[in-house]
Order: structure tokens, then sequence, then C-alpha cells
């Protein structure tokens, strides 16, 4: 919902698709945001936001194919991509969500390790005992949960610690860097995306508790 509400706010898009689909897509992240609150409406919902972001995914892979060498292309791909696995665990056998989870992030972990100094930049300063201590050790975590999902060993305990994890760049993150910056467009975008892929890690995370896959 914060993703499609920040969309419609800003009025601003990359030019993929076009104002009409992006706002369409907006509308329809804010609905089916809505409709996943209720049991009811939950898999409609979810079905909605999984379309859409499966289509922003999709929508990376020119720039994938322009410059393959850039990983960034790649990391962008599987960051919708991971969204849109945490609503198709919803229909789909959660061993296929799973493992498409334990992809996404072994994604994370090369874009972080690729990415290191810029990773290392944005946490925070006050936070013992280093920025690059901080950078390195939460690639190795994203690792150490991506052998587990794919692998199916501590998956749930894995995926408990994913979602903590996520949560906490988010607060420890965005949540200063939009209380700096709030007219900044980026870090309301990034924000909500933080929070979205916790959400998505989350899911699996009640998923695998109910359902060990």
């Amino acid at each position: 919902m914060a993703s499609g509400l920040i969309t419609l706010a800003w009025r601003e898009y990359n030019g993929a698709g076009g104002p009409v689909f992006v706002y369409a897509a907006a509308a329809v992240q804010v609905l089916g945001g809505a409709a996943i609150q209720f049991r009811r409406t939950a898999k409609t919902g979810a079905a909605a936001l999984g379309v859409v972001y499966f289509v922003f995914a999709l929508l990376c892979v020119p720039r994938i194919v322009a410059t393959p060498q850039i990983y960034d292309r790649w990391g962008n791909f599987f960051e919708p991509f991971s969204l849109a696995t945490g609503a198709a665990i919803v229909y789909a056998r959660l061993r296929i969500g799973r493992i498409l989870f334990g992809v996404c992030a072994v994604s994370f972990t090369l874009e972080q390790a690729l990415y290191l100094h810029a990773t290392a930049s944005l946490v925070p300063k006050w936070l013992p005992p280093s920025q690059l201590f901080w950078a390195i050790a939460t690639t190795v975590f994203f690792a150490l949960a991506a052998v587990a999902l794919l692998t199916n060993r501590l998956a749930l305990l894995a995926a408990r610690l994913l979602t903590m994890m996520i949560v906490l760049f988010g607060l420890l993150v965005w949540v200063p860097l939009l209380l700096s910056d709030p007219h900044k467009h980026s870090n309301w975008s990034e924000f909500a995306l933080t929070f979205a892929i916790a959400g998505a890690a989350w899911i699996l995370a009640d998923r695998l508790g109910e359902y060990p896959a």
C-alpha cells in the first residue's frame, strides 16, 4: 500500500510502461495491499500483487540483456521478484516458494558483496564496531539464509532471522534517512521496498511454521 501511495503522491516514474501503467499498478498495489489484510480477500489481493510485481521484474529484463555484466541490473530484477514470490506462496506449493525466495536471497548476497562499500556507507556510523563490519556481516547472513532456504536445513529459523534483519535495515537505515530528508522520493520508495521484502520473508516464515516444506 505504501509503495502505491508513494507513486501516486510523487507522480514520478522511470518511463517503463508509461504513466498509465505505472499509476494503474500503483492503484493495484494500494487495493491489493488492503485486500490482503482480510482473510476473505487475502488470496485475491495476493494474486493481484503477485502479477504486478512479476511484471515489474520482467520490465528489468531488457536492461539485463543490454548490460548483463552490471549486477545492479540483476539486483533490480530480484527485488520485485522476491515480492512476487511472497504473493505466490499463497497459491503455489510452499517448497517452490521457499526455493524461489532462497534464490532471491542469493541475489541479495551478491549485490551486497559486489557493492560492499556502498552498502557500508548506508550503515549508521554510530553502530559499533564499524560500518564495513556490518556490511560484511549482513552479507554473510544473507548467504547463510540462502543456503538454509535452498537446502531446507533450518529454513524456518533462517526465514525468521532474515525477516528480523530486513526489518532492522528499514529501522536503522531508511527511517533515519527518511526523517533527515523527507522530500526525497528515493528515501520513501526504498523505505517501502525494504519493509515489503521483510513482509514477503515473514509470509514465508509463517507458512514454514505451519507447513514445513
